[in-house]
């Protein structure tokens, strides 16, 4: 199993340094989101300051950005580092869409399909030097002279990953993708009973091995030196579980569970503006289900118990506070990536 980071620091100036340090510590690859910063700037860091770890947005939003703006940056990405970028594309949600981005929503999975699709057609025109010519239901893209084209690369096409909450676009990974990366909010039961079946069905549709899409995810992990530790940071992970549960989009994730009352009581708490209160319905069980919790000895069987099997990836980031700390780390990463 390969282990993720995500990078947290909201300083520019600080992410060569983290980054640099998450691959000291034996991670895999190191990430961005896309939420209060743009995910692209900081992999530019990160590739100038690290040599081996993969690169990934997880994810960018696809909707608000051109295929072809979207196609440069990612061969940009590509180029300068050596071949360790990995796009990971998202849909968002409607009301984000529509009133954040000021985007149209339309047939969000069929056009994130077609999405990737012109993104491989862009990359290939470049590669062979030949016509651009792509038309589907949601983009058009015929014209591309030498003076645009940045030409063959060096290395091959970044592998895409697309995010996926709801069975469709689990089935548009299995279809179109290289690796699908699963929300935060999910659980073992929903790969098992959703994500896994829908992948497999969309590499049947397009003749694929199912073994050609990777799975990344892994849910929240929670873990620490001791209780209290874990106590502090169990508190924060409810807030977030809540804040996700109550987002209808996410609403199957609870059903399921058999925890589909929460949604809508979640979801009325938020429009009254009670973000404060809403981690206080966020039950034990509920926690369980889409938390692995243990101590810095513990965490690393939890996971792959939990885990082990389902994905090939997991992310985790734990906070650490001196070099005591990072020996913990550094063997639970290890531990990870020895297991299935």
């Amino acid at each position: 199993m390969k282990v993720i980071y995500h990078l947290n620091s909201s300083d520019l100036g600080a992410v060569a340094a983290e980054a640099a340090w998450a691959e000291a510590m034996g991670y895999d690859g190191v990430a961005t989101s896309e939420t209060a910063h743009d995910p692209f700037l900081p992999l530019a860091l990160a590739a100038t300051a690290t040599s081996r770890v993969t690169l990934d947005t997880r994810v960018a939003i696809a909707f608000p950005r051109s295929p072809m703006v979207l196609a440069y940056t990612a061969r940009d990405l590509q180029d300068l580092s050596g071949g360790r970028f990995r796009l990971g594309l998202g849909t968002q949600v409607k009301g984000h869409i529509e009133r954040r981005y000021s985007t149209s929503w339309i047939s969000p999975g069929p056009r994130l399909r077609e999405y990737i699709q012109a993104l491989r057609s862009i990359w290939d025109a470049w590669e062979s030097g030949q016509g651009l010519s792509f038309s589907g239901d949601f983009y058009k893209f015929s014209l591309m002279t030498p003076f645009f084209s940045p030409g063959p690369g060096s290395f091959p096409h970044p592998r895409i990953f697309n995010a996926a909450v709801n069975a469709y676009n689990c089935r548009v990974a299995g279809e179109a993708s290289d690796g699908l990366a699963l929300h935060t909010f999910t659980s073992a039961k929903y790969v098992t009973d959703v994500v896994r079946p829908n992948v497999a069905a969309g590499a049947a549709m397009a003749e694929r091995k199912v073994s050609d899409v990777t799975i990344s995810g892994g849910g929240f992990i929670i873990t620490g030196p001791n209780k209290a530790a874990i106590e502090e940071a169990t508190r924060e992970v409810r807030q977030r579980i809540a804040f996700y549960a109550s987002t209808r989009t996410y609403f199957p994730v609870l059903e399921c569970h058999g925890f589909q009352e929460i949604g809508p009581k979640l979801h009325r708490m938020s429009l009254e503006g009670r973000w404060e209160e809403m981690g206080n319905l966020v039950s034990d069980e509920i926690l369980e289900a889409f938390a692995v919790i243990g101590e810095y000895d513990e965490i690393a069987p939890k996971v792959l118990e939990r885990y082990g099997g389902l994905v090939q990836e997991v992310g985790l980031s734990i906070a650490t506070s001196g070099a005591a700390d990072e020996v913990q780390l550094k063997r639970i990463i290890r531990d990870l990536q020895d297991g299935e």
